[in-house]
């Protein structure tokens, strides 16, 4: 994953701007502002006089190499005096963790530190991320003062339940480093050419169940229809997730439907697509399921062999049959790829084709890489060649909104 990290540039030449406040969470954006880093951008960091107390601001510029603003006022500083230059250039601004304090100036319009001067002077996106005590979350001043925010256009995100620095377990955590990017990631993409777009993506191997704790299923990580789901969120789209993998999640942007087996995806898929676009399924659907399902486990008894009369699943991409639904199907193939491809885009009724060689151990599967050939209604194939399964994503999309348009 690290190697991922490197080479997926989500933020690349992005400036961000994280404004740390006094809370024993300011520990944590230092780590935020390292994993944006690695990710391409630009990061400045803003602190209150108060975060400094909690940790020092050495550690920021170690990680970022640029200067940290503390006093709005500071002689010595390049850009201290002169808070229009960050609040200006900045393409977000996240405040990462917001004391109940900054929270409410900022509904306010309380400019006495260099923080909130350049938060209420930028134009750019705002993410405001609450950390604070569960009981003063609660607080009816504080809760206005966030839907104040909300009201003014910014994003907020949290907080989190868990335990406190109290000690007490209550709503108030800061939320989670890789959440924050997740919604970094949707703010960006709200202008993107798919926004307004509604996409359905499924994902994983669905599992049929022969007994408690056997079931027959396929081989898939359900990392392409993760990737895909990503890519799409990070293009404006709004996108239903349906999936049995174990490694989708719900984020900003993407909604997570989890489903076992091929019944269950496809009344979710059923249920979606009444509002969707687009559907892609990239889930790789089990084409047989046992007829009996035995209750309890099925002993050995001495037996060395054992017979399951099995019937097909469900054919999700043939019974979903919304007009105007842009259907993009994948096709896992071990021989005769496109042709076996062709044979499926046209007898499932798909605008769009995905074929992969499943033979090739570098690619596919566990791997964060594949290479595939898509193939559209008029049978024009466009082959991609190995490269990380996200930049695969964005290349199918892109084939999806020449089509669909």
């Amino acid at each position: 994953m690290n190697e991922l990290i490197k080479m997926i540039k989500y933020f690349n030449n992005k400036k961000i701007v994280i404004g740390v406040t006094g809370s024993i969470a300011a520990y944590k954006a230092v780590d935020l502002a390292s994993q944006l880093k690695q990710r391409g951008a630009i990061v400045d960091v803003i602190m209150t006089e108060t975060a400094t107390k909690f940790i020092h601001p050495l550690s920021f510029q170690a990680i970022t190499h640029r200067e940290v603003v503390v006093d709005l006022y500071d002689p010595s500083s390049e850009i201290g005096m002169d808070h229009l230059v960050l609040a200006n250039q900045a393409d977000l601004f996240i405040v990462a963790p917001a004391t109940a304090n900054i929270v409410s100036k900022a509904a306010l319009g309380i400019a006495d530190n260099a923080l909130i001067s350049t938060l209420l002077a930028t134009e750019a996106p705002v993410l405001v991320c609450p950390a604070m005590d569960g009981d003063m979350f609660q607080k009816p001043q504080i809760k206005n003062n966030i839907e104040k925010l909300i009201e003014f256009g910014f994003h907020v995100l949290g907080p989190n339940e868990g335990r406190l620095a109290s000690g007490n377990i209550g709503k108030g955590r800061l939320v989670e480093i890789y959440e924050i990017q997740n919604m970094c990631r949707y703010i960006f993409g709200i202008k993107g050419d798919y926004r307004g777009k509604n996409i359905v993506v499924t994902s994983g191997g669905t599992k049929e169940h022969i007994d408690p704790v056997r079931y027959i299923s396929n081989n898939s990580s359900g990392k392409m229809g993760n990737f895909i789901a990503e890519a799409a969120r990070d293009r404006g789209a709004f996108v239903q997730l349906v999936s049995s993998s174990l490694s989708a999640k719900s984020s900003a942007g993407i909604e997570l439907k989890k489903v076992k087996t091929a019944d269950q995806m496809l009344r979710a898929v059923e249920l979606a697509s009444t509002s969707a676009d687009v559907l892609i399924m990239a889930a790789a659907v089990s084409d047989w399921k046992p007829i009996d399902v035995s209750e309890q486990k099925i002993k050995k008894d001495g037996q060395k062999e054992i017979s399951i009369q099995m019937t097909q699943s469900s054919d999700i991409l043939s019974t979903v049959l919304k007009p105007g639904l842009f259907k993009v199907g994948f096709a896992a193939e071990t021989e005769d790829i496109i042709n076996n491809a062709s044979e499926k885009l046209n007898s499932k009724g798909l605008d769009l084709i995905v074929a992969n060689d499943i033979s090739d151990d570098s690619i596919g599967f566990e791997s964060d890489y594949n290479s595939v050939t898509i193939i559209d209604k008029n049978g024009i194939a466009k082959q991609v060649d190995r490269s990380l399964k996200y930049e695969v994503a964005n290349l199918i999309l892109d084939e999806v909104l020449n089509l669909y348009v």
